[in-house]
């Protein structure tokens, strides 16, 4: 008796794919909580203190943050996750994972942009300044650093990367279901 051959074979895995894959969202979606962070509790709660308080905590948190965990790791790795993982789909033939995996690099990049463009741009202005003694002195720092448009551009870089998180977590969705 002969058996009929198995036509519901397994999907192929690319262990590389999912793995970049995986990383990717991990590190965008830590970016992404920082950003989030920052909108929904450090700027408001930093809102409501003194001048004095408020450019010695922001100065003390960038300096925190200049770090290789976020920097290396989440901030570039994300950008560099999410356009491998896009490369080693590109001849997967899996439309809707190269979307979501595009909308995702579109997403990072943006923030990428904001970040570079507004926010580190004003962080710099601020850690220039070194000589800070009264009250007017710290008064003129926490002006510099422009703290609405700061917070402003910083909750459209948190949008946009929450918006790669999510596209990378659909596209881990997609690329399973094959």
């Amino acid at each position: 008796m002969t058996t009929a051959p198995n036509t519901l074979a397994r999907p192929v895995r690319h262990p590389l794919r999912t793995g970049v894959l995986l990383l990717a969202t991990v590190t965008t979606g830590m970016t992404a909580g920082v950003y989030t962070d920052w909108s929904n509790t450090i700027m408001p709660g930093l809102g409501d203190v003194d001048d004095r308080t408020f450019v010695t905590a922001f100065q003390a948190l960038d300096a925190a943050i200049m770090n290789p965990l976020f920097l290396g790791v989440e901030f570039t790795g994300s950008l560099l996750l999410i356009a491998l993982a896009l490369v080693l789909h590109l001849r997967s033939g899996r439309r809707a994972t190269l979307v979501w995996l595009s909308v995702a690099l579109a997403a990072y990049l943006v923030s990428v942009v904001i970040t570079m463009g507004v926010n580190e741009p004003l962080n710099q202005q601020l850690r220039s300044i070194t000589e800070l003694d009264t009250d007017a002195d710290y008064t003129a720092a926490r002006a510099i650093l422009d703290e609405a448009r700061w917070a402003a551009w910083n909750t459209v870089r948190a949008f946009a990367t929450l918006t790669a998180f999510a596209s990378l977590a659909w596209t881990l969705v997609t690329h399973q279901r094959r």
